[in-house]
């Protein structure tokens, strides 16, 4: 069974000849073909493959360190966040702040305008007053006088004017 393989000459009367019997001859390619893969194929099967496994470890090893990387960003960026956060509640109570003072110096001025608006109108008030009542005494001081010189006029005649003359001299200091 063994004797005749397929693709080897066989020693015949008449030469070479192919055996035709398939399953011996399948069996015998068979063992041909695996001996020839356990031989020569194995250390091609082998190097592919521990390329392939260490294609995979790195990119394992990458996508690890992407991640780490990933996990460090993330971090550095919640923790930005977080300063965002704690600067923006600032700025918010800082703002705030700055309202309640801005309207209450509004406030305090607004009332030191309508203070000064109500001293500046009661100051025109008397300072019109005042003009009025200067006015009145000049005119009542005018009034008076012209009634005063009327009634001179009336009353006083050339003796009583040598008269009043002479006293006004003797009080003043003359004989």
């Amino acid at each position: 069974m063994m004797g005749n393989f397929l693709f080897l000459a066989t020693a015949e009367t008449s030469g070479v000849s192919l055996n035709t019997d398939l399953i011996e001859a399948n069996l015998f390619n068979l063992v041909l073909v695996l001996i020839f893969v356990f031989v020569f194929g194995r250390k091609l099967l082998t190097g592919i493959l521990t390329e392939r496994r260490l294609a995979i470890e790195t990119a394992i090893q990458d996508a690890e360190a992407r991640q780490k990387q990933a996990m460090s960003a993330l971090e550095v960026a919640k923790k930005n966040l977080a300063q965002a956060q704690a600067e923006a509640e600032n700025i918010r109570a800082s703002a705030i702040t700055s309202a309640e003072n801005a309207k209450a110096e509004i406030e305090a001025k607004t009332a030191a305008d309508i203070e000064r608006m109500q001293e500046l109108a009661a100051a025109a008030t008397t300072n019109e007053q005042d003009k009025a009542i200067a006015e009145l005494r000049a005119r009542v001081t005018s009034l008076a006088m012209e009634r005063a010189e009327a009634q001179l006029k009336n009353l006083l005649t050339e003796s009583a004017q040598s008269e009043l003359v002479d006293r006004s001299i003797a009080l003043v200091g003359g004989k």
